[in-house]
């Protein structure tokens, strides 16, 4: 049943998930564009969209012939494997184990790399290609994130739109600033997005098991919260076993 949760948890954890993913990629073509020039920056970008095109388009009518219960267990459990992975990472940063990514050393190291290779015969080669794999690699992610927030059916085309919000959003934001988007707190985006995909996960597993959920949708924010709890939890602990262990600076 399409409940005002359902849609909201779902365009909610496509967007966060698809607005960290475009902004990874957003900075790899905004690096090509800076230093090299934009027409390799834009024709590796539409390659890529392209590509991405065509395989949604060849494998997406497939999904259709695989039984939702299958498609939500299978589907499930990658997400909770995919949504760990990301919350791990995230309890990790937070505790001081782990470096903050940070989106503005990342502009400047791409722009350093692509301005080494300037002097070459295949510059915009070279940059249209780095632009290609960027959307590409960042694209697969973001078509994962739709198909696994849209499992349940109905929710489909409310996940793409999330995603799609997303996309325009960091495009906006890009074009206004034109810097890449050091301000957004990443690692926090992550600690979400990573909370959502797990909760989701667990939910859709559950599911797909056969499994009666308190409240149905009403169960998804309940999965949340306690998963917030826990990783609260433990980023509080790891930090203050961080602390005790951290080497003395020198003075």
């Amino acid at each position: 049943m399409t409940t005002i949760t359902s849609i909201t948890s779902t365009m909610t954890a496509s967007f966060l998930g698809s607005f960290v993913e475009v902004v990874e990629a957003f900075t790899i073509i905004l690096a090509v564009g800076v230093t090299q020039s934009w027409r390799p920056a834009f024709i590796g970008t539409g390659l890529a969209l392209a590509v991405l095109a065509v395989l949604v388009l060849a494998f997406g009518p497939l999904l259709g012939l695989i039984p939702v219960e299958i498609l939500q267990f299978a589907i499930g459990t990658l997400l909770i494997l995919f949504g760990m992975r990301w919350l791990r990472k995230a309890i990790l940063r937070a505790a001081g184990f782990i470096a903050l990514h940070d989106e503005e050393k990342a502009f400047a190291a791409e722009k350093d790399a692509l301005a080494r290779q300037s002097a070459d015969r295949r510059a915009d080669f070279l940059a249209g290609t780095a632009a290609f794999k960027a959307v590409l690699l960042e694209g697969v992610e973001v078509v994962f994130i739709v198909i696994a927030t849209g499992t349940k059916p109905g929710m489909l085309p409310y996940a793409a739109i999330g995603a799609l919000v997303a996309c325009i959003a960091v495009l906006v934001i890009g074009l206004l600033v034109h810097k890449p988007l050091s301000s957004v707190p990443e690692n926090t985006l992550k600690f979400i997005v990573g909370l959502l995909l797990t909760a989701f996960g667990i939910f859709w597993v559950g599911e797909g098991l056969g499994t009666a959920w308190p409240g149905e949708d009403l169960s998804l924010p309940v999965l949340f919260l306690g998963l917030a709890a826990f990783s609260f939890i433990a980023v509080r602990w790891l930090r203050q076993y961080h602390d005790l262990h951290a080497e003395p600076v020198a003075r």
